[in-house]
């Protein structure tokens, strides 16, 4: 995908990189090459952050409908490349009861979280445990050779 970033300079500054379409994402360089190579890295770190934390990735803005958007003032604006990845987010439906509902808001709020982030985040944490192979249980082969036992003890005399 294809996402519009402003470049601003300033004198005596190097080279600053904004995203319209993802407010606070910001990066700089002190060549131009280096704003370009930092914008495709931040922005990529932008993305897989809000794809962990179960957010939405906006769709790109076409460039006709930032003409005003007052932070392009004095900033030439450029496309910034970055692979979406295999993983999309993917809107679904659960049912579970109010009281449950409310419980899981709390540990989200607690964690720092959406709702839906928390519940990815537990659910996916909790994969391993249940993937792992139980342990099997030892077959108990009785041969007749306990400590102390008359066979044991007529082996040890041969």
């Amino acid at each position: 995908m294809n996402y519009i970033a402003y470049l601003h300079k300033d004198r005596d500054s190097d080279y600053g990189v904004s995203f319209p379409n993802f407010p606070g994402c910001v990066t700089a360089g002190k060549t131009l090459e280096e704003a370009h190579r930092m914008a495709t890295e931040a922005l990529s770190l932008h993305i897989a952050g809000m794809t962990e934390d179960g957010e939405a990735i906006p769709e790109p803005t076409p460039l006709d409908d930032l003409v005003k958007d007052p932070a392009r003032k004095n900033a030439v604006a450029f496309l910034v490349h970055v692979d979406p990845g295999p993983d999309r987010t993917v809107r679904i439906n659960i049912t579970a009861r109010e009281k449950q509902i409310e419980e899981i808001d709390r540990y989200a709020d607690d964690a720092g979280l959406t709702r839906s982030a928390y519940m990815v985040h537990k659910a996916l944490k909790r994969v391993p445990e249940q993937q792992k192979a139980k342990p099997k249980k030892a077959r108990v082969v009785d041969f007749g050779f306990r400590p102390g036992s008359r066979r044991k003890d007529l082996r040890k005399q041969r």
